[in-house]
């Protein structure tokens, strides 16, 4: 039983192929375009999950679409409606769009899929997940529990903004929901818009600026935007947002409530912006610790599975693995809308075709994440040499031996290795690395290799052997879910004149022995690296202790600022050349930049709009 699960048409499209009941390969459609965010339908990515399997369209059993159409329109139409004479320019806009294609979605996925070899019977192939339940299933059915609580959270599907259900096998049941326009997604893109960062990709900055500023409007937040009730439930006061009927996030009832209009995007961040994005990340937490206790406590279940945009949110994740009440906590690693794909057809599945329950071995079924195309050496070997590039071949353990030598030296190494990761985070496949040791690696590689803002944290690679060791966490983090502080034995303290900075002066403070990847607020946003879903990434974590004593590399994306995370050895080299990056090793070949042409450069930083 072959399923294809399809995400399109909002953001961050994708397609994943199971087989019996087993995720075999996934992947986002902005790998392929080189478009950010691609909302497209996912032309290449489902290419992709065929060629991976070697089969054809009409060997695919069902295709999923991971929401429903219908649902959604209808909340639209009466948004519109209950707002009315309010949002006539929204829905001037939006309707035409609607009525001309996106109202008929099954029509239109059968067109797409015929233009690629879909032909056979597609009438009765294609099915219709919901939004929240595709969430849940991609957080559920790849976890390794039997059964689970399970919360969704993000800006809204259809109607739901937040699910509470609970998994049992191969069922899940839906208790409870919260609608639009109530939505805990949507209160922190409107911060995301204040604070001058664009909606639905800004959000990790307003975490990452969060650290730097004190929380001091948590309480006006409190007061004035969101009614919050002991089990996490809430309702907004919809009079300060404009997102139900206008074309921005917030209203000057806002801006009046903050002093201030929006910040513009790429202007001067101030002290105020640093504490109003810490406020709103202190009343997120907040939020999502109080429905997960609330969840279960209400089920009695001791496993908890998390999914949806906000879960994303790994500082919050953070705060439920160390204060929520359940025993084990397993996040979708694609939480965002690109894991529904993966939700859809499991839902179809399982759910729809009511199949038994597939336990892959004794954890969860994703793989490592590890689900994107894959390039042998001998494709890679043949590209570098017609591109013209200088490199040699060298067994593995030489490849690794030389890596580390240079990232002791304080380079940064673009790390090309095995499959593609599926989700926004890089997990040693198509990883940017350096050393954590030197306090100048983090301002090195914001500036000179990704050009993105300076305050921007990065995340430290472990080895999973190794992290109880060096952070205050007792619980694998291989998907970089979960933050968490380094040990208390690898801080520095600070002097009392270090203490009285405020803001971005705080970043040139060293505050432990892994600088470079210790946040103003001594924490670390934690990825762990097991020698059986990426052993090459192991090894080279493993030699970098044996020659510096320490089990950590710095892991950012392959990507500079607007970029997706790139997908073939093409991409790889052209960020190479067009960023700071000073070597790169690709499959078993290593590149050094001192030794290639100077004319292969390009300005690449212009080459993306900003994200």
């Amino acid at each position: 039983m072959r399923i294809l699960g399809i995400s399109a048409f909002y953001h961050d499209s994708a397609a994943a192929l199971i087989q019996d009941g087993v995720i075999v390969s996934a992947a986002q459609e902005e790998r392929f375009t080189r478009k950010k965010h691609d909302a497209r339908f996912p032309t290449n990515a489902i290419n992709y999950c065929l060629k991976d399997s070697v089969i054809l369209p009409k060997d695919i059993d069902y295709i999923v679409f991971y929401d429903k159409p219908f649902l959604k329109f209808e909340r639209l139409i009466d948004t519109y409606i209950d707002f009315a004479p309010k949002g006539f320019n929204s829905f001037r806009k939006a309707i035409p769009l609607w009525l001309k294609e996106k109202l008929f979605q099954k029509k239109l996925l059968q067109k797409k899929l015929c233009k690629i070899g879909f032909k056979e019977n597609l009438e009765n192939r294609i099915l219709f997940s919901e939004h929240h339940l595709s969430h849940a299933a991609s957080a559920f059915f790849p976890s390794p529990y039997s059964s689970a609580a399970i919360l969704t959270m993000d800006g809204v599907g259809e109607w739901a903004t937040t699910s509470f259900s609970l998994g049992r096998e191969n069922k899940i049941e839906v208790h409870r929901e919260i609608h639009f326009p109530h939505s805990i997604g949507l209160l922190y893109s409107a911060f995301t818009y204040y604070t001058g960062f664009k909606v639905n990709s800004g959000e990790y900055k307003l975490m990452g600026l969060a650290p730097y500023g004190k929380p001091v409007y948590t309480q006006k937040i409190l007061d004035h935007l969101i009614d919050l009730k002991p089990d996490g439930s809430f309702h907004l006061d919809l009079t300060y947002f404009n997102y139900c009927t206008g074309l921005t996030m917030t209203n000057t009832r806002f801006h009046s409530l903050f002093d201030s209009p929006p910040r513009k995007i790429g202007s001067q961040l101030t002290q105020k912006h640093m504490d109003i994005a810490a406020s709103i990340q202190e009343v997120t937490e907040k939020v999502v610790l109080r429905m997960a206790r609330s969840l279960i406590q209400e089920t009695g279940e001791e496993n908890l599975c998390l999914a949806g945009g906000v879960a994303l949110n790994c500082v919050a994740n953070g705060k439920i693995l160390r204060e929520g009440n359940q025993k084990n906590l397993w996040i979708q690693p694609a939480a965002g809308d690109a894991g529904g794909a993966i939700g859809a057809a499991l839902a179809a599945y399982y759910l729809h075709l009511e199949q038994p329950r597939k336990q892959v071995g004794s954890g969860d079924s994703m793989r490592g994440g590890y689900l994107g195309p894959v390039f042998p050496n001998e494709y890679i070997i043949k590209f570098l040499k017609e591109a013209g590039a200088q490199f040699e071949i060298l067994e593995e353990k030489d490849l690794i031996r030389k890596c580390v030598e240079i990232l002791k030296e304080g380079k940064a190494v673009g790390w090309f290795q095995g499959k593609m990761e599926f989700g926004p985070r890089a997990l040693g496949a198509r990883s940017i690395l350096g050393d954590p040791r030197l306090p100048q690696m983090q301002s090195l590689l914001n500036k000179k290799v990704k050009f993105r803002e300076s305050f921007r944290p990065f995340a430290p690679s472990v080895l999973s052997e190794d992290v109880t060791e060096w952070f205050d966490i007792d619980n694998d983090s291989p998907y970089m879910l979960f933050v968490a502080d380094v040990a208390k034995k690898y801080q520095k303290s600070m002097t009392d004149e270090q203490k009285r900075l405020f803001g971005i002066k705080k970043l040139n403070v060293s505050r432990s022995n892994i600088p470079a990847v210790t946040h103003v607020d001594y924490s670390a946003r934690i990825q762990t690296v097991h020698r059986d879903t990426n052993t090459r990434y192991h090894k080279l974590l493993t030699e970098f202790k044996s020659q510096t004593g320490c089990p950590i590399l710095i892991n950012t994306s392959f990507n500079v600022r607007g970029e997706p995370i790139v997908c073939t050895p093409e991409d790889a080299f052209r960020c190479f050349m067009g960023s700071g990056i000073e070597a790169l090793a690709i499959g078993n070949c290593l590149l050094e930049k001192e030794a290639q042409q100077l004319n292969m450069k390009e300005n690449y930083a212009e080459m993306f709009a900003l994200d």
